[in-house]
């Protein structure tokens, strides 16, 4: 019953990254006609959900590790510090450590974020879970579309024999 906030860390530009999770004042930059609360503020309480984390400008990434080491934070354009009671789960599809010693990714914040690392490898990797993730897929695409979508033998063991380079997210677009 808490806030769930989500955000996709390659998707904001290095211009547009910080007032998206700390927020802005009126006039902070050009066509910032009124003050926004950023994801942070949002997520109060809650938790907040940074996919592709590996992604994250490395200007942006210092202030994340104020936010995660202070629990406190400014909007673009202010003066005053803002708590927040944040939870923060991260993921990426590329290996942070790597990312790391590329000097891609901070090291300390590498460090504050790998708490509870919990490696998930690829759908490859993992053929048994092709048949229960397509039958979950075609039991939502079902819902959807209040049909009642069936799968062959013949076409699930295809899947099955299938490399699966983009993943879950492709088995899911190819069940729909």
């Amino acid at each position: 019953k808490k806030p769930f906030v989500t955000v996709n860390c390659g998707r904001p530009t290095i211009n547009t990254a910080g007032s998206e999770l700390f927020g802005h004042m009126q006039g902070a930059f050009t066509g910032s006609t009124k003050g926004s609360a950023g994801l942070f503020e949002l997520a109060h309480t809650g938790t907040l959900f940074m996919d592709e984390v590996s992604e994250t400008p490395l200007d942006v990434q210092v202030k994340l590790l104020r936010v995660l080491e202070t629990s406190t934070f400014r909007r673009m354009g202010g003066n005053q510090d803002i708590s927040v009671d944040v939870r923060m789960v991260f993921a990426s599809n590329k290996n942070l450590q790597e990312c790391v010693n590329r000097g891609e990714f901070r090291e300390d914040l590498f460090h504050r974020i790998n708490l509870l690392p919990i490696n998930l490898p690829p759908l490859r990797e993992r053929p048994d879970d092709i048949i229960p993730l397509a039958w979950y897929f075609i039991k939502t695409a079902c819902e959807r579309s209040q049909e009642n979508w069936e799968i062959t033998e013949e076409a699930m063991a295809s899947l099955c024999a299938y490399t699966w380079p983009g993943n879950i997210r492709e088995l899911r677009n190819t069940i729909r």
